[in-house]
């Protein structure tokens, strides 16, 4: 009997495990994205395109699918599909588990300061530097638009949404990243303040060891919770193994 996944994707992890998954004949594999991104890269298996609409919807989805299993893979900071997630799981009793790639581990000569929120990284930046280098994504820098004082370096894969920091200088680019590289950006730009999200992975981590290297110190944003109960894999591999148990 075929056996239906569904992975909550948009990650190179969900890609990974779509590609394990999609090998075995007994697995009927579907992978929803959100479509968030100009150039998606489809996963193996069947793929579904856009949100669900909401718990209730996605508790349908489950349901008239028939699906035996659902592993959330998305981004970190992908924080309300999580939740649908885990409400639309229980609901419908499907097992359900969180992919999480590991987030960075600060080291002794890192300059790091966490905060919570986007929000929160605006307030400290008047302290730390003029010249930011503001690598959180194409969306919520309206937080940072109201700072005064400021230079902004926006790096994004698609064009950022409105309202934009101002004055800035916007930078369209898809990682993996290079240490060279990320050094030589620092300092064509005299950037003084990195901020980041704990995207965690090392397609964007050179970022941080450039700026270790260069004394510039880091606004690290931490990542909202995996919602309560939901077990945690922290690779493809440990999420295969967690669907081979819990569909046999």
């Amino acid at each position: 009997m075929t056996r239906h996944v569904l992975i909550l994707g948009g990650t190179t992890e969900a890609r990974r495990l779509a590609a394990a998954l999609a090998a075995d004949p007994a697995l009927r594999v579907t992978s929803s994205l959100a479509g968030r991104v100009a150039e998606l890269r489809l996963p193996a298996g069947e793929v579904r395109i856009g949100g669900f609409g909401g718990t209730d919807a996605l508790g349908r989805w489950l349901a008239e699918h028939a699906v035996d299993a659902l592993i959330d893979a998305t981004h970190p900071f992908a924080g309300t599909i999580s939740f649908h997630a885990a409400e639309a799981a229980a609901s419908t009793r499907v097992p359900l588990l969180a992919l999480r790639r590991p987030g960075w581990v600060a080291g002794p000569d890192d300059r790091w300061h966490p905060t919570d929120s986007l929000a929160g990284a605006a307030a400290l930046l008047p302290e730390l530097g003029r010249r930011i280098f503001l690598t959180t994504g194409r969306t919520g820098l309206a937080a940072f638009a109201g700072t005064t004082g400021l230079w902004f370096l926006v790096r994004s894969v698609d064009a950022p949404e409105p309202p934009l920091p101002e004055p800035s200088e916007v930078l369209l680019d898809r990682g993996p990243f290079t240490l060279e590289g990320e050094a030589e950006l620092l300092r064509r730009h005299r950037i003084d303040v990195l901020v980041t999200k704990d995207s965690g992975g090392p397609a964007t981590a050179a970022k941080l060891t450039a700026a270790r290297e260069a004394g510039v110190p880091v606004v690290v944003v931490r990542r909202p919770p995996v919602p309560d109960g939901v077990p945690v894999a922290a690779t493809p591999e440990e999420a295969a193994a967690w669907l081979h148990e819990v569909l046999t």
